[in-house]
């Protein structure tokens, strides 16, 4: 699930604070983390081949498609395709992938030597002056290259400025949906891929065994995610969010604007991912501090067997919203929903990962895409009871020939709630 609390929130919130008003902080930062070694330093990065066979799988699937060209602006198609790491402003920096040959970056003048510094591939750099239209340089490429008179795919992140600014600059272009070949690309992983997902979610659940042991009653959320971020970073991973629900705000999946604090008999609700080499986890654990209740116990229960169930449910070849319609079922047998409706399941079953938290597609009712070799998602069926309690378990897994494989081992016991790692008894030093 995507966190309210990401690094950058955190930092950037707890800028505006005195010190002493930073408990989580103050309280990460006291910790000692000496016990905890860089796990990522052996993370290959992807490497020019890799890049070579992705620009080739993409040409191949514009020719499949019939289109001449994609647009794509900053963010992870464009780490991906190009190795370029550059923010979006005012002032568009983009590559053009077309059918044949090397991509052409497009970017402003006095921006090239910056946007050369991580250009991964063999490429074509075009810049615009500051008096100049950028896409009117994207146009001029496109004639060059014979393909202004083609379909020219537009990534779907891209901004409505560069698809209105292309239009303007190359009206006899049919500018249609890049997904054939970016989603195409992007949504089935190699090794390479998911062995830094691997390693991501290794370190994040290394962090996890760190941080479960040391939440103590009067913590908050930002206390825990605070603790956890510090974790993650000394363990080399690269904090992405460190989401942490506290009794009443864990029946509500991204949380509330109250405070509440670790006590006896609190659900607490961790949900937070990493990234390493630009590849990202994603893992929510849920536990109960002190004594469980019955209804405690009988919910975390019913969550780890719908977990279980939709990645037994996961074959090579099912709709990918067939996952998610056995999960509801289930929950519906149980009394939960129906649907949608709460107490019950009110998210999907599970998201695409990769690059990105959240990537195409998803374990979501209707979704008619096959499940396919590569494709990875997190499984993550929680169950949330408005005013009382809400518990999430969320493991990724990625698809083989063979079915599902689980990048992280989901727990069976709430009294071991990491996998392996049983909760102190009650009332014990903590």
């Amino acid at each position: 699930m995507p966190a309210v609390l990401s690094r950058r929130t955190l930092i950037a919130g707890a800028a505006t604070l005195p010190l002493l008003a930073r408990p989580g902080l103050v309280r990460a930062a006291d910790t000692d983390l000496s016990t905890l070694r860089d796990m990522t330093v052996r993370a290959g990065p992807i490497d020019a081949a890799e890049r070579a066979a992705r620009l080739a799988r993409a040409q191949g699937l514009m020719r499949a498609n019939g289109i001449g060209a994609v647009l794509i602006e900053p963010g992870s198609s464009l780490v991906y395709f190009t190795g370029v790491r550059w923010g979006r402003s005012e002032r568009l920096t983009a590559a053009v992938l077309p059918v044949e040959g090397p991509p052409c970056i497009v970017t402003p003048f006095f921006e090239e030597p910056s946007v050369r510094e991580t250009l991964g591939v063999p490429a074509e750099v075009r810049v615009s002056q500051e008096d100049q239209d950028p896409l009117a340089v994207v146009a001029g490429y496109l004639r060059d290259r014979k393909l202004a008179a083609g379909a020219v795919g537009i990534e779907e992140t891209a901004r409505f400025f560069a698809f209105d600014g292309l239009a303007r600059a190359l009206p006899e272009a049919k500018l249609v949906s890049a997904n054939p070949v970016v989603r195409g690309c992007r949504m089935v992983k190699t090794p390479a891929e998911i062995a830094l997902m691997q390693m991501a979610t290794d370190v994040t659940m290394a962090a996890y065994r760190f941080v479960f042991p040391r939440v103590e009653a009067g913590m908050t959320g930002p206390d825990i995610a605070a603790l956890m971020n510090a974790a993650t970073r000394a363990l080399g991973g690269s904090p992405e969010f460190s989401l942490v629900l506290v009794g009443e705000a864990s029946a509500y999946p991204h949380g509330s604007k109250q405070v509440h604090r670790v006590g006896e008999g609190q659900v607490v609700l961790m949900d937070c991912g990493c990234t390493v080499q630009g590849y990202q986890s994603d893992v929510s654990r849920t536990w109960v501090h002190g004594t469980a209740s019955k209804a405690q116990r009988t919910v975390w229960e019913q969550v780890a067997q719908a977990q279980q169930l939709a990645f037994a449910t996961a074959k090579v070849g099912l709709a990918a919203g067939q996952v998610d319609d056995a999960v509801r079922r289930f929950y519906a047998k149980l009394g939960y929903g129906p649907d949608y409706k709460l107490p019950g399941l009110s998210h999907r079953t599970g998201h695409g990962i990769g690059m990105d938290g959240h990537e195409p597609v998803n374990l979501v009712r209707g979704e008619a895409t096959p499940l396919a070799p590569g494709m990875c998602f997190s499984d993550e069926p929680g169950l949330y009871l408005p005013g009382k309690f809400g518990v999430r378990l969320e493991d990724c897994f990625y698809m083989t020939e063979a079915g599902p494989r689980w990048f992280s081992q989901p727990p069976h016991d709430l009294d071991q709630p990491l996998g392996g790692h049983r909760l102190p008894p009650a009332n014990a030093p903590r």
